[in-house]
Formats: structure tokens, C-alpha cells, sequence
């Protein structure tokens, strides 16, 4: 490629949200676009955004989005001149960065060397430490030793928590160890994988780069993203508070550090943000760096840190370093890839920025994804999607939009909420605020984990350490915004807008209200079901002065339409008169959604009588979201014990274990490996009365 080629044309190796984000800069600097799609995908949104489509046949990632050879075919045929390859999939792969240019294409991304180098985390940390950049040793996961325990499995042609596992006795390593090649191969084509000390506490501090062709190596500000979940991160923020923490104390220059040049080596002194920066120089320079790059660290609370990896490629949390310097990073990507020249110093960082990532699972049910369709989704107070903020707001990077369904063949984030503010509490309270105002429809989602996270008094000190979860109390962090008693006030809103739905759709005396009678009569009741506080009964009885609903004997209906209820009801503690409570109501078949200033509700509308066929035999495992069966773990009956596994699933690129839910003896199981399930399958069925036989 030479210094002036010019891109006209950029083709997304990718999907979802991250495809969107560099399609809308694209547009803003007038570039053409062209989609690459799985048949899952034929509807998304980032397709229809996009000048042109091709498809890849297929679903799973081996058969679309990790076909080097399909995605340039598909480049050359739509008249791109450049790829861009987001993150994942083959975004780190050296063989197609090489075969891109091979065609002729401009490959936006780093050299192909230097994708090769940084590759395999095992030779990177090698090299790494020859640039004296300090590591952590990598250790051969056939050498481990008990004293070396715990050990973290990563996989060495990627992350995202692909590949990864935390292994404490060596009895399990085998069998931890296949899982994670399983993963890695699944997710990266590639199983090799390598151990490393596990740091059961630590800061996750990284430095985003951006490098030229001309020699000009920028360290544009760190980002802190210690809050994960199976080593996957979902909460990223700029700057880190570690670092502002220690260099507030420190004889160090401080935030305002220059962040550019290479350093010679590095300083044993000084602040740890110009330590970070020129560590995370030394390692672009030591390969040659060119675009956009990540260098990762592990850091402990004293500000010492070690060389985790670095990501050759934009990262998902790049917007927050984007509000907090101004910076379009996909923008300067695609200047730098026609030879474009940086600044000698990079912007300063100002204000700050969060980012959560909003995924389509369970926490309390150790996380589990979900699939189905997105119904609806809107953040309120969103000042732009795709984009920079300038002045404190919030901004949605959103790869889904109401209609969408979200499979089992990929990851389950469905968008990414970024907030900039003057300060830090600022950008929390920004978005906490909207993430709860948020109508998000049809899944489960994290959102009310991650307002509660964004809240928590440890999270607005800045101790947010790897072991956020653990240490604060997952079960605490993933209940329900709305509490007990304001989930039923809300349920008893989703019965009067029924209420009213019904009577809008009355062909005779519509104006009386539904069950109205001009006697007195008996109440009238409507049956819900909420995931986490089970069955609840609402009755109800119309009179002339109102509704009297049972329990709420100070309950005021002040309106009622099929879309919202206005309620007056009794103030807190020390209150003289009601307060109005307004909610909004929206239903997608039995699932019914009530949103208010209280907290989002979901609940199933329960029919009035149900069918025998439908019960669910006592034993059964069901699948708890699509996926295919991948191992079996024992035979038609075998005693099994409770915690034991049965079965293996593969959803979203990641395994799931189902577990017998009692001691018993495995009666039934109703799939093979290879199997597609949808969620709800009875897989197999443990019977712990066959076990009392057996003794």
C-alpha cells in the first residue's frame, strides 16, 4: 500500500454494533459502506445501514464472519477498496490482514507483523519483556505446579473471556484445560492456549495508542475497565481512578502528562500515567506500530503494573476515550491507513467517561444469555448514537433496535451506553439515570446490575478492582431496581390498562369500564407471573366512585388508556396527602412491560386455565436458552448427584454446563450431540424418587 492510496469504498468485516459505528463515520467523511451478513443476520440493522450487502452463507462464525476468503470476495464483488475489521472475529487474524492486501484492498488496521508478533500472548510477553516492559511470566499448562495455584487459562489468539478459566487445584486443570481449546478453536480458529498466575485482585488499566506511518506514536490517554464478568469486561471508564488516585499523591506530572514521542526506557519514577504511557510506547514502537492499539496492564493498588497483552485492533470501549479527548478513533484509522500524518501531540484528556454494555443476560442466574427478540429499545436523554459527546450527555452505540432478534451464534451485547461528564460523579449519575429511565423490552438484560453498580458508594470511591462482584455481593448487585411492593403497584397498573384495552375493544357500551355492573359484584382477577417474586393475583372491582383494588385500600384511579395508568397513592413516612404515579404499559403477546420512575417491571400474563399437557415433569433440566448439545456427561440410568453435570451446551460461543437439580437417577435424556435446542427443551430427566429404589 502506498503512503496516498486513497479509500472511497470501506467494507465492515464484522456485525452488529461495531459495524454501525464505523459506517457512521464513514458517512460523515463521505466514504461508501458495504455490510457482510450471516443468514441470521439478513435483517440487522448494521445491513440495511449500509450502502451495499453481501451475504455469507450460513450462521455460525466458522461459516460467515471467520471466512477470510468469503468476506473479500465479498470486498472485491461490492467494489470496496478498504476492510475494516472491527473487533473479534478475524480482527486479530495476520493471514487475513495479508490476504486482504494480497487483493489489492487497504487494509485498515496495523502491519501484518506486527499482528503476527502481538498474536500469540505467549511470544508477545516474551518480546515485551525484552523492551523491558514489565510482565507477568507465562507458564506451560503441562508444567503447572501446586504452589503455582491458581492459574488463569487465556487463549492466545484472542479474548473477550473466550478461552479463559480460573483453575484452583490441578485436578481440574485437564478438563478446564479442553474446555478452553474448545472455546478458543469455537471463537478464534485457533485452540492454543497458556497459563498465567491468577491475581484474584487487581486494576485492569489500559493505554489506547495511535500510531502513524511517519514515526509519530501517541499515548492517547488510559482507559480503567476492572468490572467483569468471566473475565469479559462491562465497565469501562476515562480516566482511570486508580491513576488519577495515585498521581494526586504522587511527585508525577499528572493527568496533562505529554503522551507523545518515544521515550528511551522506561522511568523508574514518576507519576504512573507518564509510566503507563511510556511503557505502552515502548511496546508500539517495539513493533513497528501503525492505527489504533490497546495496550493492557494489570496494576495493584500501590500503581505497579505488568503487561497483560495488546489488542492490534479498536477496542469496544474506545468511546469513552473518544469524549474525553475529542477524537473520532475509526476517523484517525482510516486517515492513517491512506498515510496520514498525526499531530505531534495528542489532545489532553478532560472530563470524564463511562461506558457499561448492555447484554441480553441473567446475572442472578450466573449469567446466563438470553435470546428472542428486542421489542423495544430506548434510552432517554441521548444526545447522539455513533458519535462524540462535547458537553455532558449520554450516547448509545446500539448494534440492535426494536424488532431485532438476538441468536445463539454470537456474542449477547446488545449495545453499549457511554456518558461524559465534568466530573466522574457526573457521568455516573448521567448515566445510572438513564439506563433506569431506559424501556428495554422483550429480554433480560443487565441494565438494573449496572445501575446498581454505577450507584454503589464503592464504585463512586473508585474501588473497582477485578473482583468487584465477588467482594460486594453479586446476588446483591443483580436484584431488581423496584422493590417488592412497587412491583405489585406496577403489576396492578398492567391489570387496569388491560382492563382498559379490553373495553377499548368492546363493541358494546364501551364507555362503561370493563367489568363494570351497576350492583355490586364480585371482583374480577388477572393472574401474573414475575421472574423473580413468582405468581401474583390482582383482584380488582369497577364502582361508581372508582376501582378498589385488593390491598391498596388507599389506591385513586386518576386514568387509565391500553398505554398508561395514573395512580394516586399514599406518600412515604410523615406524608399528608398522595402522589401520582404515572406508568407506562406495553404488550408483545403474554410478556407485558411497565415502565415508571419506580423501576422497569416484566411480568407473563398467566392464562385463566391451563392445560395438562403443559406441565413439566418434576426432574426436568431445560434448556435455559438455545444452543447445541456438544458433550453428554452420563447415560440413560446412571445414579447422578446434585451439581453433577449431564449435559454441555454451546451458546454465543461460550459452554454451559446443565447440572442434574438433585440426586436421583437420570431416566431420561432426550438429545444427542449435535442437537439444536430452543430454550424451555426438557434435555433429560433426573427422577430422585428412582433414587430412593436404588438404595
Amino acid at each position: 500500500m502506498s503512503d496516498t492510496q486513497l479509500i472511497t469504498n470501506v467494507l465492515v468485516a464484522n456485525r452488529g454494533e461495531v459495524a454501525r459505528r464505523v459506517f457512521a463515520t464513514c458517512r460523515r467523511m463521505g466514504l461508501g459502506t458495504v455490510a457482510v451478513y450471516s443468514d441470521a443476520d439478513a435483517d440487522a440493522p448494521h445491513v440495511a445501514e449500509a450502502d451495499a450487502g453481501v451475504r455469507l452463507p450460513g450462521n455460525s462464525p466458522a461459516d460467515t464472519y471467520l471466512r477470510a476468503d468469503l468476506i473479500i470476495d465479498a470486498a472485491l464483488a461490492a467494489g470496496a477498496d478498504a476492510v475494516h475489521p472491527g473487533y473479534g472475529f478475524l480482527s486479530e487474524n495476520a493471514e487475513f490482514a495479508r490476504a486482504v492486501e494480497a487483493a489489492g484492498l487497504v487494509w485498515v488496521g496495523p502491519p501484518v507483523t506486527a499482528i503476527e508478533e502481538m498474536g500469540s500472548k505467549v511470544a508477545a510477553k516474551k518480546m515485551m519483556d525484552a523492551a523491558g516492559v514489565p510482565v507477568l511470566a507465562e507458564l506451560d499448562p503441562d508444567e503447572v505446579t501446586e504452589d503455582q495455584l491458581p492459574v488463569l487459562i487465556k487463549a492466545s489468539a484472542g479474548g473477550g473471556g473466550r478461552g479463559m478459566r480460573v483453575v484452583r487445584t490441578l485436578s481440574e486443570l485437564p478438563e478446564q484445560l479442553a474446555g478452553a481449546r474448545r472455546e478458543a478453536e469455537s471463537a478464534f480458529g485457533d485452540p492454543t492456549v497458556f497459563c498465567e498466575r491468577y491475581l484474584e485482585t487487581g486494576r485492569h488499566i489500559e493505554v489506547q495508542v495511535m500510531a502513524d506511518i511517519h514515526g509519530t506514536i501517541w499515548a492517547v490517554g488510559e482507559r480503567e475497565c476492572s468490572i467483569q464478568r468471566r473475565h469479559q469486561k462491562v465497565v469501562e471508564e476515562a480516566p482511570s481512578p486508580l491513576v488519577e488516585r495515585i498521581d494526586a499523591t504522587d511527585s508525577g506530572p499528572g493527568r496533562n502528562a505529554s503522551g507523545s514521542g518515544v521515550a528511551p526506557d522506561m522511568p523508574r519514577s514518576g507519576g504512573m500515567r507518564d509510566r503507563l504511557f511510556t511503557a505502552a510506547r515502548q511496546a508500539a514502537a517495539a513493533i513497528g506500530y501503525t492505527g489504533a492499539g490497546t495496550v493492557e496492564f494489570l496494576a495493584d493498588e500501590t500503581g505497579e503494573f505488568f503487561f497483560l497483552e495488546m489488542n492490534t485492533r479498536l477496542q469496544v470501549e474506545h468511546p469513552v476515550t473518544e469524549c474525553t479527548t475529542g477524537i473520532d478513533l475509526v476517523q484517525l484509522q482510516l486517515e492513517i491507513a491512506q498515510g496520514g500524518r498525526l499531530d505531534p501531540e495528542p489532545p489532553a484528556m478532560r472530563g470524564h467517561s463511562i461506558e457499561v454494555r448492555l447484554y441480553a443476560e441473567d446475572p442472578a442466574q450466573e449469567w446466563q444469555p438470553q435470546s428472542g427478540t428486542v421489542h423495544r429499545i430506548e434510552i432517554p436523554s441521548v444526545s447522539t448514537e455513533f458519535d462524540l459527546l462535547t458537553r455532558p450527555g449520554v450516547r448509545l452505540d446500539s448494534g440492535v433496535t426494536g424488532g431485532s432478534v438476538v441468536g445463539v451464534h454470537y456474542d449477547p451485547m446488545l449495545a453499549k451506553v457511554i456518558s461524559y461528564g465534568r466530573t466522574r460523579d457526573e457521568a455516573a449519575r448521567l448515566l445510572a439515570g438513564a439506563l433506569q429511565r431506559g424501556r428495554i423490552h422483550g429480554l433480560v438484560t443487565n441494565r438494573d446490575l449496572l445501575v446498581r453498580v454505577l450507584r454503589h458508594r464503592a464504585f463512586l470511591a473508585g474501588d473497582t478492582d477485578t473482583a468487584f462482584f465477588a467482594t460486594h455481593g453479586l446476588d446483591t448487585l443483580a436484584a431488581p431496581l423496584v422493590s417488592p411492593d412497587d412491583e405489585k403497584l406496577s403489576i396492578v397498573a398492567a391489570a387496569l390498562a388491560e382492563a382498559a384495552a379490553n373495553r377499548a375493544r368492546a363493541t358494546v357500551v364501551a364507555g362503561s369500564p370493563s367489568g363494570w355492573r351497576n350492583l355490586p359484584a364480585q371482583s374480577q382477577r388477572k393472574s401474573y407471573e414475575s421472574r423473580t417474586t413468582g405468581i401474583h393475583e390482582i383482584d380488582y372491582r369497577f364502582t361508581r366512585s372508582g376501582v378498589e383494588v385488593e390491598g391498596f385500600a388507599e389506591l385513586e384511579l386518576i386514568t387509565a388508556t391500553p398505554e398508561e395508568v395514573v395512580l394516586a397513592v399514599p406518600g412515604g413516612q410523615g406524608s399528608k396527602g398522595p402522589v401520582r404515579r404515572s406508568f407506562a404499559i406495553a404488550r408483545y403477546s403474554d410478556l407485558v412491560c411497565v415502565d415508571s420512575a419506580l423501576g422497569p417491571v416484566a411480568v407473563r400474563r398467566l392464562p385463566r386455565f391451563t392445560d395438562p399437557a403443559d406441565q413439566i415433569v418434576t426432574g426436568s433440566l431445560l434448556a435455559p436458552m438455545p444452543g447445541s448439545v456438544i458433550r453428554l456427561g452420563a447415560e440413560v440410568g446412571s445414579t447422578v448427584t446434585a451439581g453433577q453435570p449431564i449435559l454441555w451446551l454451546e451458546a454465543m460461543k461460550m459452554e454451559h454446563t446443565i447440572t442434574a437439580p438433585a440426586d436421583g437417577v437420570l431416566s431420561a435424556v432426550n438429545v444427542e450431540v449435535g442437537r439444536q435446542v430452543d430454550v424451555g427443551t426438557v434435555l433429560a430427566v433426573v427422577d430422585p424418587a428412582a433414587a430412593e429404589g436404588h438404595e
